[in-house]
């Protein structure tokens, strides 16, 4: 299992890496890459989701086991977060980061690693735990940020309801639900555009990453990266067998919450006033950390 495992995430380390040697060896430029996010961010993801969601077949019972464990999960953690902050008097300069450090997740890995792993049955389950997660995690770090009489919950929502990933993913549900079938040209239209996203997605992750100021904090880092990458996935397995959550859901879920951090989380950290450099560095320190963590991750649970 383990020899599966390694052969699975080698290609995603290794885009990862890929696209981290043609950032800083500045074989292409800055434009590039901004357009390259552009492009997976508004076409290419949202393309692939609508095609996983479209032809999948879609059981309610784990939609329901979905909702279930990722609200119990969520719900539990960010009520221990506000406590830690109430009593530490932590700024909400760096609590909006220790709220994206645990709670957001980096779709390209998870969707590579999913569909590497557990294939189209897996595909499914993930893109599900995406509609319920994109919108609750943008509001939470929204909201970690955010003072009570600076709140403006309905541009958040307005904000939300424009995400093409959760749209990709309402319409691919809808045209599921219709019992409507693609024509086989389009299908096949759509699958090449869908193979062109994680190999870009996993690349600009590469790019993205900085290695810079880690000495300033070393502490909150370090336990910003275990909490994410151990303590999370635990919660998860725990969570799961508590609702007796079946073995492959179980899987599929202590993956999703074993990912690290998005790099989306930097952006916002930056338009929200945060700590970008604290950011910055969990978003690094992560994805680096995260190629060890979730072999022995999935070693455990598969």
């Amino acid at each position: 299992m383990l020899q599966i495992i390694l052969t699975s995430l080698f290609p995603l380390i290794g885009l990862i890496s890929f696209g981290y040697l043609l950032k800083h060896g500045q074989w292409l430029s800055e434009d590039f890459w901004r357009g390259a996010e552009k492009l997976n961010y508004y076409a290419l993801f949202p393309v692939m989701l609508f095609l996983n969601l479209a032809t999948a077949k879609i059981q309610m019972n784990v939609i329901q086991d979905v909702v279930l464990v990722v609200f119990s999960i969520m719900i539990v953690v960010s009520i221990a977060l506000y406590i830690l902050r109430h009593m530490y008097q932590i700024s909400y300069a760096r609590f909006g980061v220790y709220v994206q450090g645990l709670l957001r997740f980096n779709t390209y890995i998870g969707l590579a690693a999913v569909s590497s792993l557990f294939h189209q049955q897996g595909m499914t389950i993930f893109a599900v735990i995406m509609v319920l997660c994109i919108p609750l995690v943008n509001i939470l770090s929204v909201l970690a940020f955010t003072r009570s009489h600076d709140m403006q919950l309905k541009k958040i929502i307005l904000d939300l309801s424009k995400n093409p990933l959760i749209l990709g993913c309402m319409v691919g549900g809808v045209f599921n639900l219709s019992g409507l079938a693609l024509w086989a040209g389009a299908e096949q239209f759509l699958k090449q555009i869908a193979l062109c996203s994680l190999p870009l997605g996993l690349m600009c992750v590469g790019a993205a990453l900085k290695f810079q100021g880690f000495q300033r904090d070393v502490l909150p880092l370090s336990l910003m990266t275990f909490g994410r990458l151990f303590g999370m996935p635990l919660i998860a397995f725990l969570v799961c067998k508590i609702f007796q959550i079946d073995a492959f859901t179980t899987q599929v879920l202590v993956l999703f919450f074993a990912l690290p951090t998005a790099s989306a989380s930097y952006v916002l950290t930056r338009v929200y006033g945060g700590d970008s450099q604290l950011m910055a560095s969990i978003i690094s320190v992560q994805t680096v950390v995260a190629a060890g963590s979730l072999i022995l991750v999935l070693s455990w649970i598969i």
